[in-house]
């Protein structure tokens, strides 16, 4: 996929989460079925996923190759990241990362501050990903806490598709549930 293509992926995974999580009740927000996270801690999670790939790509180039190194092969498309990610998952058998794990249950007074801080951060990262070198794109690679390390293109077509399928999961878990 060229970068622009990833920047409209970007935009289009996110307004759909925003648009649905706009058109949820408030209830859901801090309340969701037993043992899964609620609509809060989802947004949460997205937010703490691309804060720190934002900031990682705000970085010189040049210190993210000495850190992590440089791209050892081609990068991957869409769909192989995608079938990788569901690898993983099902290798992790449930486990949740370290900056997910015991997350606290935003309150409905944060839900604003959250949706509108995702926006901002997707709009930085759409921003980012049309800014960078396509030589940039495919041999700086970055660290994933379940994907390993990935060249920046593929970690970005990655955070698309990370917002689709906690979306597909909302729309699962949470369209019917009434409180």
């Amino acid at each position: 996929m060229d970068k622009d293509d990833i920047a409209d992926l970007i935009d289009a995974k996110h307004s759909e989460l925003i648009k649905w999580l706009d058109n949820q009740p408030n209830e859901l927000w801090t309340l969701g079925p037993e043992g899964k996270w609620t609509t809060g801690q989802q947004t949460l999670h997205l937010l703490q996923s691309i804060i720190p790939l934002n900031n990682a790509l705000s970085m010189p180039k040049y210190l993210l190759r000495f850190k992590y190194g440089k791209a050892n092969r081609p990068v991957r498309a869409y769909d192989a990241i995608v079938k990788r990610y569901h690898e993983r998952l099902l290798d992790a058998k449930g486990t949740t990362f370290k900056g997910s794990q015991n997350m606290k249950i935003p309150t409905l007074a944060d839900k604003q501050y959250l949706l509108n801080r995702l926006q901002t951060e997707e709009k930085k990262l759409q921003y980012k990903t049309r800014r960078i070198s396509d030589k940039n794109l495919d041999t700086v690679i970055l660290p994933h806490p379940l994907m390993g390390k990935m060249p920046v293109r593929e970690i970005i077509m990655w955070t698309a598709y990370h917002v689709e399928h906690h979306t597909e999961i909302l729309k699962a878990n949470y369209s019917n549930l009434r409180y």
